[in-house]
């Protein structure tokens, strides 16, 4: 389990992290969600010790980081895919870190075959692609058969079958009892994915809950309603908050309230309804709708074609 409680990160006079708390559990894969400056790099930096808190503290299985006698063993990481030398082949670099531990030369095969790395190990690190790396830093994670994974962006560089393998290790891994936390800017990865969902915005905590109930809750869905009482059914839905967008003559796109809420006032009312659909919201409308005022760069398209 990952314990996060008040982490707070200052830079000078620039604070990156404020008053951050969040737990993750064995048995589910966290997606750590956040807009590019939120803080995710420096809040995983502080759980692995790599930055030390201004103020608060992390746990990893109830002890900092630095406490575990052999960290490989207890947290598997994955920050930064490239920081291998680059001379070293894939086979020599998981050896040499497996030396540090005292982890058997069979355990290096073996994360070698789960990764596919298998067939291109005796190469040089410096001829791999971006996936390559990837599947490397995934491998060196994994090699102490860690009770905690922490990956930052593992998907970066993967093709489609390689993100389809992530998604599957990462699943397994939460299956067997693991605590995995995962960082990801790709929405629909993580909407297959994750089963939790912690998102931070300018470092701070905007949501700690499941994948479903943070879509389900959010203000992105959308019901379509068909009446032949269109104009009535507005009068009482606008008069209790929601938005209401006619697409056709009786047919309305209404936001801002549920079916359950919709289909009681018709009926109070005694207002036939045709249609009561739900629009499920995906993970990425309901991450943009959470995140809007938390972005760092935000673009426009306007005169974009001009």
């Amino acid at each position: 389990m990952i314990s996060a409680q008040g982490l707070t990160k200052r830079y000078g006079d620039k604070t990156v992290v404020t008053d951050l708390s969040f737990t993750v559990r064995p048995g589910t894969v966290t997606g750590f969600l956040g807009p590019n400056g939120a803080g995710k790099s420096t809040t995983m930096r502080m759980i692995l010790g790599l930055d030390a808190p201004t103020r608060g503290h992390a746990t990893v299985g109830g002890r900092a980081y630095a406490d575990h006698p052999a960290p490989l063993t207890e947290v598997g990481a994955l920050l930064e895919a490239r920081s291998v030398h680059p001379g070293r082949t894939a086979r020599h670099h998981l050896r040499a870190l497996a030396l540090t531990h005292g982890i058997p030369r069979t355990r290096v095969e073996h994360v070698l075959g789960l990764t596919g790395l298998t067939d291109v190990a005796d190469r040089r690190v410096k001829g791999f692609s971006l996936g390559m790396g990837q599947r490397l830093g995934i491998a060196a994670a994994l090699l102490g058969d860690p009770a905690t994974v922490v990956l930052d962006e593992p998907v970066n560089g993967l093709d489609p079958e390689g993100v389809l393998w992530i998604r599957t290790l990462l699943k397994s891994l939460a299956a067997e009892g693991r605590t995995v936390l995962v960082s990801s800017h790709l929405m629909s990865e993580m909407a297959l994915t994750a089963d939790h969902l912690v998102i931070i915005g300018r470092g701070r905590l905007l949501a700690d809950t499941t994948v479903t109930d943070f879509v389900r809750q959010s203000g992105a869905g959308t019901v379509r309603v068909v009446t032949p009482e269109a104009d009535a059914l507005v009068r009482l839905l606008t008069a209790s908050g929601a938005d209401i967008t006619a697409e056709a003559p009786g047919a309305l796109r209404v936001a801002g309230t549920d079916a359950e809420h919709i289909g009681r006032t018709a009926a109070a009312h005694g207002i036939p309804l045709f249609e009561l659909t739900p629009g499920r919201a995906s993970l990425e409308e309901a991450f943009m709708e959470l995140t809007r005022d938390d972005v760092e760069f935000a673009a426009t398209l306007e005169g974009a074609a001009a």
